[in-house]
């Protein structure tokens, strides 16, 4: 490498399946959390955040399945590179 050259910088290509997992398992906490509330949430007129985290939840199990997809393309390209 010539003196003043910046060596390459390659971006990062980390597992996405440990990050969906994490979400299914924050929204579920959430719901679970907001499920003890409800009477209060309901009582406040916020009794949409209990729905929204139960949807976070069911709608992770989709995005799991596209991470799975995602690491084994990567996988794939690693082993070609």
């Amino acid at each position: 490498m010539a003196e003043g050259e910046r060596p390459e910088v390659k971006p990062l290509d980390p597992p996405m399946v440990p990050f969906a997992v994490a979400g299914i398992i924050a929204f579920a906490i959430a719901f679970v959390v907001l499920f003890l509330f409800r009477d209060t949430l309901k009582a406040n007129g916020h009794e949409d955040w209990l729905w929204i985290a139960l949807a976070g939840f069911l709608w992770g199990f989709p995005g799991l399945a596209v991470m799975f997809r995602h690491d084994a393309n990567r996988r794939r390209r690693r082993d070609a590179a």
